[in-house]
């Protein structure tokens, strides 16, 4: 029963990868498109042109909602960007810090926002009155059946490339209890750009899809494969310290400063694109690879060449990546490395990093927390949630759901049913409410507390109505009594 217990949070039930639509991220966009949002309109699936017409209409049958549409717009002209791109990239920042309508309110603090959705929150009760006004509930429900069948397009194709990118690294996609890697869908959007957001331990990407095109793969495998290996370069903070040398070899490189200040950073990016070009189309030669990390090292990722060569390795070897990251970050030679790096011309300018990671200006310790227990290091995570918690400088809720993950990795049962408990009581974030409800669910399962298990399970399907994995546990929850099943570690 105990080691049942323990596997509440160490074995946490496939997927980890969620394809979605959002009533919230359909609500933003098709804000802004009645606001004069066109970019790439011509080349976007009929439903956008066919939701911008319903809304245009619903806009004119009366003077309240012309006035809501109004402000919304005066709001938007008054924030724009320069490049289009950010432009979307903010708003799509924003809706995925909104609660589901017809709050859409913050999920967090102001404090703890990303920079470009803090930008934004003077446009949050102009959206509400809107969405109020505009009846986009209805417009939503209306086409929820198309955004549906656009999910239904692309599942097998996402499929097979998590699946074959999990097969090359050897490294299942299975974490700890609330990472998450969702990929959502919405048409209202410009077909030509992607967005991906880290934040905290989840991974998001919003794509728009276009007339007859196929997903941006390549940019959803990028940031996948962030999802998978970032966790890994903070289980070995001694190797990462005896690399950094290595930052002052690329302080003139056109890439962003972040991975000129941020030796894990570096790295992660490095063996990423060294994987990308590993598991290049078979149709690229040798040459057009290794073109592609020399581009890649000449926008500052150094190490690139490094890991593309002791890539071969690792293919032919038994050992999954998981168990194998030591000794390739290990056998990394620093002076070799730096003598490499003196030898590279620098690009004018790097592509632009696909993925956005939000620094918020609070919350540095449970971020951290998080990464840590990821990467297998529940002490180090306990100290530092117990940390936030004695300071009382940071979300209490995410504090004391961070000690209970801990408590049940350690077989603590009693001490973390205490600290699910105890984060209810304070937490805000649906997230960590949704997940409080179902793991107690599941230790009052286990211990033959049915009545009480429903209750939770209950609970967190009504927290986690916007939360994919939250809510099919809290369904599977209500259906049958939990039973944990074993996963080979």
């Amino acid at each position: 029963m105990l080691l049942a217990l323990a596997e509440l949070c160490l074995a946490e039930e496939q997927p980890k990868v969620v394809l979605d639509t959002s009533e919230t991220l359909f609500t933003v966009l098709t804000a802004i498109n009645a606001c004069g949002y066109d970019q790439e309109l011509s080349i976007s699936d009929p439903l956008r042109a066919k939701i911008r017409s319903e809304v245009a209409k619903t806009v004119q049958q009366s003077e309240d909602t012309q006035e809501a549409a109004k402000a919304v717009c005066q709001f938007y002209n008054d924030h724009q960007q320069e490049d289009a791109s950010r432009l979307l990239a903010q708003y799509e920042s924003l809706a995925l810090y909104l609660n589901p309508p017809p709050a859409l309110a913050p999920k967090v603090k102001e404090a703890d926002l990303p920079p470009d959705a803090n930008y934004l929150l003077g446009f949050v009760p102009l959206l509400q009155k809107l969405y109020e006004k505009a009846g986009l509930h209805s417009t939503w429900q209306r086409n929820h059946e198309a955004y549906s069948a656009l999910t239904d397009r692309y599942h097998e194709p996402l499929a097979k490339m998590l699946f074959d990118t999990e097969v090359y690294l050897k490294l299942p996609s299975a974490g700890y209890l609330g990472r998450q890697f969702t990929v959502y869908i919405d048409p209202m959007g410009a077909p030509g750009q992607t967005n991906a957001r880290n934040y905290g331990s989840d991974y998001y990407v919003v794509i728009s899809p276009g007339t007859g095109s196929s997903l941006k793969m390549e940019q959803i495998r990028h940031t996948y494969l962030h999802y998978l290996l970032d966790p890994l370069a903070l289980k070995y903070p001694t190797t990462m310290k005896r690399l950094e040398p290595l930052l002052a070899s690329v302080k003139q490189a056109p890439m962003d400063q972040s991975f000129k200040s941020d030796v894990s950073l570096l790295v992660t990016e490095c063996l990423i694109r060294a994987v990308e070009a590993r598991t290049a189309s078979p149709k690229a030669s040798e040459g057009q690879r290794e073109q592609a990390v020399d581009n890649s090292a000449q926008q500052g990722f150094i190490l690139t060449t490094y890991f593309y060569q002791a890539l071969v390795a690792f293919e032919k070897g038994p050992a999954g990546l998981r168990n194998a990251y030591a000794e390739l970050v290990d056998n990394i030679e620093l002076h070799r490395e730096e003598k490499r790096a003196a030898q590279i011309h620098f690009a004018a300018k790097a592509d632009p990093e696909l993925l956005h990671i939000s620094r918020p200006m609070e919350g540095k310790l449970l971020i951290t927390a998080e990464q840590r227990l990821s990467a297998g290091d529940p002490d180090s995570a306990q100290k530092l949630a117990q940390e936030a918690l004695d300071d009382k400088s940071e979300d209490p809720g995410r504090a004391l759901f961070i000690l209970a993950q801990v408590a049940t990795a350690n077989r603590k049962i009693d001490d973390a049913r205490n600290y699910f408990q105890r984060a209810l009581e304070v937490a805000r974030e649906p997230k960590v409410v949704a997940w409080s409800h179902i793991y107690l669910g599941r230790i009052f399962d286990l211990q033959e507390n049915r009545p009480v298990a429903i209750d939770h399970y209950r609970a967190a399907l009504n927290a986690g109505a916007s939360l994919p994995e939250a809510k099919a546990a809290a369904e599977r929850g209500l259906q049958q009594p939990y039973e944990p099943r074993s996963h080979p570690q």
